[in-house]
């Protein structure tokens, strides 16, 4: 948390800000994505979600967060994004660098965090995921992905994306697997955690 004592939370690919309405009171909000034209959704957005203070809309990809410090963020969240991008590690790279770090604080060495906030900061996530290889449900996927690719936005159904965040050099990876919510959807299983910096 900054000087103000409220979170400072980064939502990747925000689009129209679905997600607003689970955060805390007080939060102060940034979102990225690499459409501009979300702005005017994220403005009725904010307008319904008067507890968060929506501090700026940035335009660019995941890959792409030079507008952002260093360790500015306390919380980076990220919905049915990573399959989407160009780079996941390059996305996974730019959360860890705009996530709050943990400091040395006293002569005695003790660690403490910036600011008085949490210890470090934190990725939120959940990401669907490629199904087994090997698999008839992978083959499903393997099979569906170029037509898929094209009418959602980039979205690669065979990704790894838990190979990903375990390459991303956290402190500590807490992570679920959740089964496909409709078998006969190319889309698989589900990933939902945390990653700390």
């Amino acid at each position: 948390m900054g000087a103000s004592g409220k979170v400072a939370l980064l939502e990747l690919s925000c689009g129209t800000g679905a997600n607003f309405q689970f955060y805390p009171a007080g939060c102060r909000i940034i979102c990225l994505d690499p459409n501009p034209h979300f702005k005017k959704f994220l403005t009725k957005s904010m307008a319904e979600n008067r507890h968060l203070q929506f501090k700026q809309f940035v335009v660019a990809p995941g890959e792409d967060m030079k507008q952002l410090a260093d360790g500015s963020m306390d919380v980076v969240v990220s919905s049915l994004v990573l399959c989407s991008v160009q780079s996941p590690a390059r996305v996974l790279k730019e959360v860890q660098r705009v996530l709050r770090p943990m400091s040395r604080k006293g002569g005695d060495g003790a660690l403490a965090a910036q600011d008085g906030g949490p210890d470090r900061g934190v990725f939120f996530f959940w990401e669907h995921v490629a199904e087994p290889r090997g698999s008839w449900a992978f083959l499903w996927q393997q099979v569906a992905e170029p037509t898929w690719k094209h009418t959602g936005d980039g979205c690669c159904l065979t990704r790894e994306t838990r190979k990903h965040l375990e390459r991303a050099q956290s402190s500590e990876l807490q992570m679920e697997r959740q089964p496909p919510l409709f078998k006969w959807l190319p889309v698989g299983p589900h990933i939902m955690g945390k990653a700390v910096k």
